[in-house]
C-alpha cells in the first residue's frame, strides 16, 4: 500500500523523501500509524530500480524546504515516470481482501478521485461486508460474554460496535451516491462525515 501512496503523491508533484513523509501523514490521516515510515526509503529505492520513479534536479528553493539536519537521501527530489504512472493505474484498479482492511481501504479511498466508478463501488461494497462481519462478531461477544466482562472492557466492546454501525451507515451512503452518480457532499441535506455523524446543511 505504501507503493500506491507514494506513486499517487508523486503524480501531484515531485517531492523530497522528507516531503513525501509529511504528505503521507496529511493524506492518510488516521491510518498513517499503520504505515511503517522505516520502509519509506527502501520502497523509494525499489520503485527507482523498477523505473517507476526517478531523481529530479533539485532547485535552491527545494533545498530550503528541507531541514538542514535531514540526510542527503531526504534531499533527493523524486518524480514519477511513465512506467510509474502505469504502475499506479494497475495498483489503483486492484480489488481484493487487502483493499477492504483498514490500511488498504484508507489508502485506496485517499485516491478515489483517480479511481473509476466501478472499482470504487466494488471496494466500498467489500469494505461494507468486512465491517458488517466485524460488527456481527462484536455483537456475538457482547451477547455471549457480557456478564463475564468488566465494565471497562464491556464499554470498549460497545464503543467498537458503535464505530462499526456508524461506518456501515457511512459506507451505505457512499455506495448509494456511487450508484446514483453523485459525488460525496452533493446532497445538501443532512449527510454523514467519515465517522457517520450528521452534518448540518451547508449554506447556499
Amino acid at each position: 500500500m505504501l507503493e500506491l501512496a507514494i506513486l499517487g503523491l508523486l503524480q501531484e508533484s515531485p517531492m523530497h523523501g522528507y516531503e513525501l513523509r509529511k504528505e503521507l501523514t496529511a493524506k492518510l490521516g488516521a491510518i498513517r500509524a499503520a504505515i511503517s515510515y522505516g520502509s519509506l526509503y527502501p520502497t523509494l529505492r525499489r520503485l527507482q530500480a523498477a523505473g517507476c520513479i526517478a531523481e529530479a534536479a533539485e532547485t535552491p528553493a527545494d533545498a530550503e524546504d528541507v531541514p538542514a539536519l535531514t540526510s542527503r537521501r531526504g534531499r533527493v527530489v523524486y518524480k514519477i515516470t511513465a512506467e510509474g504512472k502505469e504502475r499506479f493505474a494497475e495498483l489503483i484498479a486492484q480489488v481484493g481482501p487487502e483493499t477492504y482492511d483498514d490500511t488498504g481501504f484508507g489508502v485506496h479511498f485517499a485516491f478515489f478521485a483517480r479511481t473509476d466508478q466501478a472499482t470504487r463501488l466494488r471496494i466500498l461494497e467489500g469494505r461494507r461486508r468486512k465491517i458488517e462481519e466485524r460488527r456481527e462478531g462484536l455483537r456475538d461477544v457482547l451477547g455471549r460474554a457480557a456478564e463475564r466482562l468488566d465494565a471497562y472492557t464491556l464499554e470498549l466492546q460497545r464503543h467498537g460496535l458503535d464505530a462499526c454501525e456508524r461506518e456501515v451507515r457511512w459506507l451505505e451512503e457512499l455506495i448509494a451516491n456511487e450508484r446514483s452518480g453523485r459525488a460525496p457532499g452533493d446532497d445538501l441535506s443532512t449527510t454523514s462525515d467519515d465517522l457517520g455523524t450528521p452534518r448540518e446543511p451547508r449554506d447556499n
